[in-house]
């Protein structure tokens, strides 16, 4: 027997909570796992919203969901982990081509649209640049937060989502193509 903070007996096993908590420790040094807790949900249709581009011209993502693997990142120019995917997306680009759609959608915040024009000019992303300076594309996919990756399999249903640099994306997109 213990005591606990109001001084009253417990039955604490104190073999058990040390396990507990080192097991709690070891989870909140791990990686954040894909398919992330907040923002649209797995297995949903994915949203079919007009963003438009840098140029300030429309895109229906309608026009591609459902008909390949599209991969949407939710990006700013300022976002350091945004930089760190750009040479899993390079990759992703390089091995599918044209047979996966990627779409950068910048989220606005402290850029205006032509400081991203700029930067797509200067960095060359391998996504079609976006710019969702009224909310759109990030109410509609319910992002928590830049470097928010959707991937969308060929049936336009989210299979894929996760936030920051330590994703696989080019294992999430690998398994949009074997959806049946």
């Amino acid at each position: 027997m213990v005591k606990d903070v109001n001084g009253q007996r417990s039955t604490v096993n104190r073999p058990i909570l040390s396990t507990v908590l080192l097991l709690a420790g070891l989870a909140m040094t791990q990686p954040v796992a894909a398919q992330f807790e907040a923002g649209i949900a797995v297995g949903t249709k994915a949203p079919a919203v007009t963003i438009n581009d840098v140029d300030g011209k429309p895109m229906d993502l309608g026009a591609v969901l459902g008909r390949k693997p599209v991969l949407i990142e939710f990006w700013a120019t300022w976002c350091s982990l945004c930089k760190a995917l750009l040479p899993q997306l390079e990759t992703i680009q390089k091995t599918w081509g044209d047979r996966v759609e990627l779409i950068g959608v910048n989220v606005t915040v402290n850029d205006s649209r032509v400081r991203v024009k700029r930067y797509v000019k200067e960095h060359r992303p391998p996504f079609r640049a976006l710019y969702d300076e009224k909310g759109v594309g990030a109410r509609a996919y319910d992002v928590p937060g830049t470097s928010y990756i959707v991937v969308v399999d060929r049936h336009g249903k989210v299979s894929y989502t996760g936030s920051g640099d330590k994703q696989d994306l080019v294992a999430a997109v690998a398994k949009a193509f074997q959806v049946p």
